[in-house]
């Protein structure tokens, strides 16, 4: 029997995501954070986790796994996640992009071992992610206010929305049997500890050693974000990476 869930919570988030105050160029500096002090609570959350998970004398995840295994795990992980992909590139009517990862699914998973290679970049089909957050933005859906999720970290009233609709959307969840289903979980879990451990230089001087973190990182999110989505970035003359270290 069709399953008409996720239909019908796509159909309910986006209304309220719709909802939201206007876009980025109705906000002062661009930024609109109402909720700046829960989201200061609950970026020290993340970060004191972070700081559990990360910050130990031990050599971490990028230490310990071989950089082939690493690569392996990234490729995976990038593989399982381009059914969902393609969904969304559909409901934003790009089937262009639908199509090139269309492809790259079918040679990752025959060619490329269960999609532990990523030969179809060697074809010319590079990496091209997308998600339901994007989705409403091509929609019209505003941005929305800026919020600090716990664990999961930066966002917006769309992208958290987008987020909430993502967990209905991925197809493999309706054609692969428990408990094979949660290897893809799995897998893009270590792909982010992974990313988190390579570039840990990097976040655990702004993350850990900045006069205000909570600040760096909203910046940070949203001039990226917006960059990927095409959207007006805040602060386009600030460089987040220089920045001060002293305090805390």
């Amino acid at each position: 029997m069709l399953n008409f869930r996720p239909v019908v919570l796509m159909a309910v988030v986006s209304a309220v995501a719709g909802c939201s105050v206007p876009g980025p160029g109705g906000a002062p500096d661009g930024i609109h954070d109402p909720y700046e002090v829960k989201n200061r609570k609950v970026h020290d959350f993340n970060r004191n986790l972070d700081k559990k998970l990360f910050s130990g004398d031990g050599p971490g995840y990028a230490g310990t796994v071989p950089p082939f295994v690493q690569e392996r795990v990234s490729s995976f992980a990038d593989t399982v996640s381009l059914p969902q992909t393609v969904v969304n590139q559909l409901l934003q009517g790009r089937l262009v992009r639908a199509t090139n990862n269309s492809l790259r699914f079918t040679l990752n998973a025959t060619i490329g071992v269960g999609g532990m290679f990523d030969v179809a970049k060697e074809w010319g089909l590079d990496p091209d992610e997308s998600d339901f957050g994007e989705t409403l933005a091509v929609w019209g859906v505003p941005e929305g206010a800026y919020l600090e999720v716990p664990v999961l970290g930066p966002s917006t009233e769309r992208d958290t929305a987008g987020d909430v609709v993502d967990l209905f959307t991925d197809p493999l969840k309706y054609v692969v049997p428990t408990p094979e289903r949660y290897i893809g979980t799995v897998a893009k879990g270590l792909d982010t500890v992974g990313e988190r451990s390579k570039f840990g230089g990097t976040v655990d001087s702004i993350l850990h050693g900045s006069a205000d973190s909570y600040l760096q990182f909203r910046l940070m999110y949203l001039q990226n974000r917006r960059y990927e989505l095409g959207e007006d970035a805040p602060g386009a003359d600030f460089d987040p990476l220089a920045v001060d270290t002293e305090g805390f």
